[in-house]
C-alpha cells in the first residue's frame, strides 16, 4: 500500500487545523509553511477537502480554513478518502469487484483482508488522536512488531 503525497499533505494539513483548535480560521499559507507543503498543491487539496465536507473556508482578511466538525470525529481514513478515493484498490478497482481463477483465486480474500486491516487502523485513529500524540494501544503495538521499522 502506498500513501500518496496528496494524502500525506491532506492529513498533515488537517492535523494543523486540528491543532489550531478554536483559534479561528487558518490561512492556507500558514498551513503550507508550518507543514512544508507546496502552497499551490495545498490549495487544491484544501478545495477537495472543502467539497468533501471536511473543512470549511472563510473569505476575507480573517479568512482561512477550519475543520467542519470536531477533530475527534474525523478519522485519518476520512481525510485520505476525500483526496485519494478508496483506501485499498487493485489496479484502481475495489477488491469486491475483482475475480480471479485457478491458483490466483485466493488472492481475493487476501486483498479483502488487507483492506479490512487498513480500514481498522485508519478508521480507528482520529485527527485528535494524532494531534495529541495519543495513538490507540493497538496501533502502537503494531510499531513494536519485529521489523516494523525496517525496510525489507
Amino acid at each position: 500500500m502506498r500513501i500518496s503525497a496528496r494524502a500525506d499533505y491532506a492529513v498533515r494539513a488537517a492535523l494543523q487545523l486540528a491543532a489550531s483548535g478554536h483559534d479561528g480560521p487558518v490561512k492556507a499559507e500558514a498551513i503550507a509553511e508550518a507543514q512544508d507543503i507546496p502552497h499551490k498543491f495545498l490549495e487544491g487539496i484544501l478545495n477537495d477537502m472543502r467539497r468533501g465536507g471536511l473543512v470549511v473556508s472563510q473569505r476575507g482578511g480573517n479568512g482561512g480554513y477550519r475543520l467542519a466538525r470536531p477533530a475527534e470525529s474525523v478519522s485519518i481514513a476520512d481525510v485520505i478518502r476525500v483526496v485519494d478515493g478508496p483506501l485499498v484498490s487493485v489496479r484502481g478497482v475495489r477488491p469486491p469487484e475483482l475475480s480471479y481463477a485457478g491458483p490466483a483465486a485466493s488472492l481475493l480474500p487476501l486483498w479483502i483482508a488487507l483492506r479490512s486491516n487498513v480500514r481498522e487502523i485508519l478508521e480507528g485513529v482520529s485527527l485528535a488522536d494524532v494531534a495529541a500524540a495519543r495513538l490507540p494501544a493497538g496501533v502502537m503495538a503494531l510499531t513494536d512488531v519485529p521489523g516494523a521499522w525496517t525496510n525489507p
